[in-house]
């Protein structure tokens, strides 16, 4: 289990105790840990108290991004892991089933968001961190070498799936063509893929190491992206957890 979570129980219920509070943490890994089930007050409160306290835009252009604050303090770090990009596919899934429009609004801006982090490197690949200036004249965005490392994560890819899927827009196949192409040229490696050292390289540094989360994630929402059924598993029909597992919705 992450390093940063303890737990307490509360009515049969094991709760995560967070003490580095980022999306990631507390919305991710939450379905992960939970024991029964989450409810939708839970969610709401969560999804707002994102947008309320961890919802910033860069400067200049304004781009939406999620950052952290640390346990027991005000102190915003404006830093966003790829991790976070899980969010957009969930908040446009919130919206299909009925939530607000601004859940809609926030997943498209979060998701361009997080195509920039790809197409802001040489390599058209993400860094495992990206960090974002509030008060800059010219760039928004940038990578600190420590952080420029690519696992060749699902993230990104699996919202575009979902955004794919909910609203037919042929421009998140496009996106996630890019990065496909991107993996091709810089990770693949004669038995597999490999991370990558650095996607501010023209020509990143293999490290000879594959995530299994590669297969059986980032490869399995590349496929259902570009599959010729949209609806190969439907979302009205099952449930995608986590771990890229699909579980079938029961009509009773």
């Amino acid at each position: 289990m992450k390093k940063n979570h303890t737990f307490k129980f509360q009515n049969s219920i094991m709760y995560p105790v967070v003490k580095r509070c980022n999306v990631t943490c507390k919305l991710s890994n939450f379905n992960n840990y939970i024991i029964f089930y989450s409810f939708l007050d839970d969610y709401m409160t969560a999804i707002e108290g994102v947008r309320e306290f961890l919802a910033k835009r860069s400067s200049p252009n304004k781009y939406l991004f999620i950052g952290e604050l640390s346990a027991g303090s005000e102190s915003f770090n404006p830093k966003m892991d790829h991790l976070t990009c899980f969010l957009p596919g969930t908040l446009a899934l919130g919206h299909a089933n009925g939530l607000p429009d601004w859940h809609m609004t926030m997943a498209e801006e979060l998701l361009y968001t997080c195509y920039l982090t790809y197409a802001a490197h040489p390599s058209f690949l993400a860094p495992e961190i990206t960090h974002f200036n509030l008060a800059s004249t010219t760039d928004d965005m940038y990578t600190k070498t420590a952080d420029s490392h690519s696992l060749l994560r699902p993230e990104f890819v699996e919202s575009l799936w979902y955004m794919y899927q909910l609203t037919g827009n042929t421009t998140f196949q496009e996106w996630g063509w890019q990065i496909y192409q991107s993996i091709e040229k810089h990770a693949k490696v004669p038995n597999g893929y490999t991370s990558l050292a650095n996607v501010k390289s023209e020509k990143p540094l293999q490290r000879d190491m594959m995530e299994t989360f590669f297969l059986s994630e980032t490869l399995k929402y590349l496929y259902l992206l570009f599959s010729d059924d949209r609806y190969i598993i439907d979302l009205n029909k099952y449930v995608i957890n986590s771990e890229a597992h699909a579980l079938p919705i029961h009509k009773n």
